[in-house]
């Protein structure tokens, strides 16, 4: 039988907010711009480096001026960020709440840069509302480094088998598996939900969209 958990643990992108950089630029520049793009540029590896805690501005400008075929679309990784980071998704917003309601320790733990939280913080006020908010920018490692997850555990002191962590990456979900915690690989808040009422955390009503 599994601990009783004794912390809740959210990812945030693609869990509370939706996190799609390919459909805003297909949006705004063309499927076939966009690939083209996504072909020359690793602009996923660019966001790590912004996630590992370097500066936002400084990492999309140089990336940029790197690649000058593509010079003004790489800068709307940065002027258009929180058109990409959107929108909430609510029903996942309600079950932090309702967690909260029952006084169940509720944490984050993302991959996120120091200046895109804080521009988060100002557009989704939920994320303000955290137990505790383990943001990798502020850490200097990313998920899935075990590193990340040893620093949650000193942190918050609770046994790794009392963390239930939900995040919708398989490889963050294993690193976090193998050092103890539970998991709930999130493919959608109703499974989220569901997964929360077995755990005798949430009832029916409170799992609820």
């Amino acid at each position: 039988m599994a601990a009783p958990v004794q912390a809740v643990i959210f990812d945030i992108g693609n869990v509370l907010i939706e996190w799609q950089p390919e459909r805003h630029y297909d949006r705004v520049v063309g499927e076939r711009r966009r690939k083209e793009m996504f072909a020359a540029v690793d602009l996923h590896a660019m966001n790590d480096r912004v996630d590992q805690g370097e500066n936002f501005h400084r990492v999309v400008h140089a990336c940029a001026a790197e690649n000058p075929d593509f010079r003004d679309d790489i800068i709307r990784w940065h002027d258009d960020w929180l058109l990409m980071a959107s929108p909430a998704i609510p029903h996942a917003v309600t079950l932090l709440r309702n967690l909260r309601r029952r006084d169940v320790a509720v944490f984050a733990l993302s991959n996120f840069g120091i200046e895109t939280f804080e521009i988060a913080l100002l557009e989704y006020p939920f994320l303000n509302e955290f137990d505790r908010a383990y943001i990798s920018g502020h850490m200097g490692v990313t998920k899935p480094d075990p590193a990340i997850y040893a620093q949650v555990e000193a942190d918050c002191g609770l046994p790794p088998e009392s963390l239930l962590f939900a995040d919708d990456r398989i490889d963050n979900i294993e690193a976090a598996a193998a050092r103890g915690w539970q998991t709930h690989l999130f493919d959608g808040a109703a499974g989220w939900a569901a997964r929360l009422v077995r755990e005798g955390l949430l009832n029916e009503e409170e799992a609820g969209p």
